[in-house]
């Protein structure tokens, strides 16, 4: 397995992670109506976009080479 390859599954990964945790703070948010857990879902949410768009770049770079 390639260096590239590991970091491409380890990126993956980490998205589906925040997005678990975005969905259990979510609902962590509707049980208690807890503004705390509300952000941490927001926060999460915007780590996998973030993870999101650089892998993208990430394989983009990897065509080019």
């Amino acid at each position: 397995m390639s260096v590239a390859t590991a970091h491409k599954i380890l990126i993956s990964t980490a998205i589906a992670f925040f997005l678990i945790y975005a969905l259990w703070q979510l609902a962590e948010y509707r049980r208690s109506a807890d503004g705390t857990a509300l952000a941490w879902s927001v926060a999460a949410t915007g780590a996998a976009i973030g993870l999101a768009v650089y892998l993208r770049r990430f394989i983009r770079s990897l065509e080019r080479s």
